[in-house]
């Protein structure tokens, strides 16, 4: 699609970008989720400077993110346990 030069806010900080047109949406997404994070950390805790605000930001997000490919390589796993389950039961099954 090609690329287009967009301008982000982060914590009252503007950053232009360089982006493919098909990502601009998650990207513009994705800032807004980290100002209403950066928001509700500031409003729920003592800390007023930004770059410690990002950095509690920053933290919960790849939490969750480890935490999310964790569960779905466990997910992953299980189902490779069954196809192998099934793959016996058929093979089993077409031996008889």
């Amino acid at each position: 699609m090609g690329e287009i030069s967009i301008k982000i806010n982060i914590a009252d900080r503007v950053y232009p970008l360089r982006v493919e047109t098909a990502e601009e949406e998650i990207i513009r997404h994705a800032a807004k989720l980290v100002n209403e994070r950066i928001k509700e950390l500031q409003e729920n805790y003592a800390v007023r400077d930004k770059q410690d605000l990002l950095s509690m930001c920053v933290l919960q997000y790849a939490t969750g993110m480890i935490k999310a490919e964790r569960s779905a390589q466990q997910h992953e796993e299980g189902v490779e346990e069954k196809v192998h389950e099934l793959d016996s039961l058929l093979t089993d099954f077409f031996k008889k």
